[in-house]
Parts: C-alpha cells; structure tokens; sequence
C-alpha cells in the first residue's frame, strides 16, 4: 500500500488528529504501535464499533495494534466490582477477535498497572498535575463528575502512563477522550515519553437523539450481539427526522460503519418513488437526505439491511466462540 493510501486509512472519519505532521514519519518505522483503551463496563455496541472500525483501518496502514482492557480503569470509574467486570472483559476479548481484530494484541490493565515503575509514574503526574486540571480532563469520562471520586482523578494519570508503558506511538480513541490526552500533551515529557499521534472519532448519537450511544441506556444502542430482528426493530425506530443530519444516528451508522466496508449503498425504491439510488460515498447520501429527496424510512431500512449484514458474521463468530 502506498504512503498516501495508508495516511488516507488513518484519517477517514476522524473528529480530529492531534500532531497530523508526524503520521508520516511513523509510516516509515517498521512496525508502529497504535492502541485503544475499553472500560469494560457492559456490551460490546455501535459505539465501540466505531473505534474498532478505526483501529481496523490503522491495521491495514501498517500498525500493529493492542487493545487495552481496561480493569482497573473500569473500577476507578465506579462501574462495577472486579468480578463483574473480569467476566465482562472476557467476552470483550471474544467480541474483538469476532469483529476482525483477531491479529491485535490484547492487554489486560491491571496485568502491569500494579508495576512500581508505573505506579512511580503515576505518582509523578500526581504531584505536577492540579486537582483542578485533572477534574477538568474527566468532564467527558468520569460517572457524577459533580460528585466526583479521588479515584476518577488518578484514571487520566494511569491513562497518560498507559502510553508510555505500552509504548504507544499513535493513540485511538474517541472525541470524549480529547481532554485526558490534551493533558497528556503537556505532562508525558514528565515521565520521559514522546508525545504520541491522537487520532479522534466521533461519537454515534443515541438511537433516541437525545446524547450519545451509552453502555448506561439500553434504549440507546445496538450491540454487536443483536439478533436479525432486534437490528430491524432498532433502525425502525431510532430517530431519523426528515432532512435533518445533526444528531441523527442513522446517518452516523451509514458513514462510521458502514461505507468503511461497502463500496455502493443501494437504496430500494418502488419505482412510483422514483426508483432505487445509489450511493459511492456518505457525501451525497446526507446530502440527498438534507435536501429530502431521500425519505428517513428508505434510508433506515438501506442501512438496518448493510448493519445487519456486519452485524451478522461477527454474531455468528461469538456464539460459536461462547
């Protein structure tokens, strides 16, 4: 693959990229490292694929990828006791080797968070690192940031210290964590380590419309363990007002799932609606659909249809595995 097909991979679909100019110095090592870090608080869902989808795509541009389950993180973060959430993190595993990431290398947390020299990181960013600072880097992580814990403040440090010691040269992960690794800018030189790529993805809106998709609100997501009909009940009711993209989960599934993996998106019409339409690219699809000539009914049923289809073999892979 050539350097320009791999930087196009890593940056399709991004919120944003933080330190973009040295993405191609990392394409000249021989085996870059890139990881995403889990809580493993709950299902596997639409939101999570995302990621997934994305750290596929650095898979193919040349990266080796880990994958951090991240126990104590879970914990820290008030959302679950350890047996709840070491059982929760074995069926994550199965789930990401279904999902087509069976080649990553997947990492347990607490399997070298307990470290000295890790935790004589920690304690390092602890001591440069305000409470304020360190609160403010959680407002889009932490459960009851109001009330917030002394353990929600130590997760970003053990986050920042992660990278150093998974020696990580681009980090993944989704545009909620923009603040932890925004403070990770500043601090990692503390512990003597480089300042690594951050590669953002959005968030997929809630099925409702209301935030984003959440391991909290069943009523918000897809996981990637739905039956047939659970995928076809979901799409048909999620929100998807006519003509309007903002918040719109629908669309957000057809350009973070689902054109990573089609080249056509077809449209089934009868032809007294005009007949069926087809799309290379997510671009003209909202546009079709802001300027409705693109019903919200046809556009669910198109894309519940190609959900179903990726949903479909990984399903298959985890009950086999299960």
């Amino acid at each position: 693959m050539k350097p320009e097909q791999k930087l196009e991979l890593i940056k399709r679909n991004c919120a944003e990229i933080l330190g973009e100019d040295k993405i191609s110095e990392l394409l000249n090592k021989k085996h870059p490292v890139t990881y995403c870090g889990y809580e493993t608080s709950g299902p596997i869902h639409l939101g999570h694929l995302v990621g997934m989808t994305k750290l596929l795509d650095l898979q193919k541009a040349g990266f080796h990828v880990k994958v951090l389950f991240a126990d104590w993180h879970t914990w820290l973060n008030r959302k679950g006791d350890w047996d709840f959430i070491h059982k929760t993190t074995k069926t994550w595993e199965k789930g990401f080797k279904a999902s087509g990431l069976d080649k990553s290398e997947f990492i347990l947390g607490s399997s070298f968070q307990r470290k000295m020299d890790y935790i004589d990181d920690v304690m390092t960013l602890a001591q440069k690192t305000t409470m304020n600072r360190a609160l403010r880097s959680m407002q889009q992580v932490a459960r009851d940031i109001e009330n917030a814990h002394v353990s929600q403040v130590i997760y970003p440090l053990m986050q920042i210290t992660d990278i150093k010691h998974l020696e990580i040269d681009l980090v993944e992960a989704g545009i909620e964590q923009r603040k932890i690794h925004a403070l990770g800018i500043e601090v990692l030189k503390d512990i003597n380590y480089k300042t690594p790529v951050f590669v953002h993805t959005p968030l997929i809106p809630s099925l409702t419309g209301k935030g984003k998709m959440s391991s909290s609100d069943p009523a918000s997501f897809i996981t990637i363990y739905d039956s047939s009909d659970d995928v076809k009940k979901k799409m048909n009711k999620a929100y998807c007002f006519e003509g309007v993209s903002e918040d719109n989960p629908v669309l957000a599934i057809s350009r973070l799932i689902i054109f990573p993996r089609i080249e056509t998106l077809i449209i089934s019409r009868p032809e007294k609606f005009g007949g069926d339409l087809e799309y290379q690219n997510y671009e003209q699809l909202e546009k079709d659909f802001t300027d409705k000539k693109l019903h919200p009914a046809d556009l669910k049923k198109a894309v519940g249809l190609e959900l179903e289809s990726v949903i479909a073999p990984i399903r298959e892979k985890f009950e086999k595995w299960s």
